[in-house]
């Protein structure tokens, strides 16, 4: 793991502050994801949570920046970011290729700051022994749309939607590549709690793959399943932002 850095302005912003003692979220983006995918989620939290969100190279005002090809390149870099936070309660929420970034930045978190993370949240994952991206980044352009859609609960693209998908296609292959390659290092299981949700028809994740995370804590293990696919975040937005509330708060 490297030293943290330190350099929050880059890595992370902030769309919903808060004072000193409030609880922190920190959000990870899935693969071609940015920050801004948890805009609906920060407006939809109760009051007192500060939402911050990672911002990943490769794109949008990042976009000029080399993406990384490495899970544990981000999870080192966000960490940095966030080691800035010691003795703030927080917790870490990730979604898709952002979940085992999660586990890897509550990983290292612990090893950094004197207190655990007070959760981490993961949804439409599975667990880190079982996770990759089994080649995605080497479809062909039209194939890698036709799964996106699918991965998004859509329908077939228009030309139009699928040509602005097919301009976040470097970030997209990168996170896939990164993703199919990771294998989480040796350990210590997490101190923290770990609150995984899934799909109940999520082609990403089966039921077993997202239990498996119970192998990953020493702390509470909860499992919460959802009507939906791999978007059901997006689909159930107060349903998800209410599961989301009582892990970070424990209540």
């Amino acid at each position: 793991m490297t030293a943290p850095s330190g350099d929050a302005g880059d890595w992370v912003r902030v769309f919903r502050p808060g004072g000193p003692s409030v609880p922190r979220l920190i959000c990870l983006p899935d693969a071609g994801a940015a920050a801004n995918a948890f805009f609906p989620l920060s407006a939809a939290l109760a009051p007192g949570i500060e939402v911050h969100a990672a911002q990943y190279p490769g794109r949008q005002d990042r976009v000029a920046e080399p993406c990384a090809e490495d899970i544990g390149e981000l999870a080192d870099r966000v960490t940095g970011a966030l080691a800035l936070w010691e003795g703030a309660p927080f917790a870490v929420y990730g979604h898709g290729m952002g979940a085992v970034v999660g586990f890897e930045v509550a990983r290292r978190l612990e090893q950094v700051l004197t207190g655990s993370p007070v959760a981490l949240i993961v949804s439409g994952c599975p667990a880190p022994s079982r996770s990759g991206s089994v080649g995605l980044h080497l479809l062909p352009d039209q194939d890698l749309v036709t799964e996106l859609y699918s991965l998004r609960d859509a329908g077939s693209p228009g030309a139009r939607d699928a040509e602005l998908l097919k301009a976040t296609f470097p970030a997209i292959r990168a996170d896939f590549r990164a993703l199919a390659a990771y294998r989480p290092e040796p350990g210590p299981a997490l101190r923290c709690p770990v609150t995984v949700l899934v799909g109940d028809s999520d082609p990403a994740v089966s039921l077993d793959e997202a239990r498996a995370w119970h192998e990953y804590t020493t702390g509470p293990f909860d499992l919460q399943v959802f009507p939906g696919g791999h978007g059901f975040p997006e689909a159930r937005p107060e349903e998800f932002a209410e599961v989301v509330t009582a892990a970070v708060l424990r209540r």
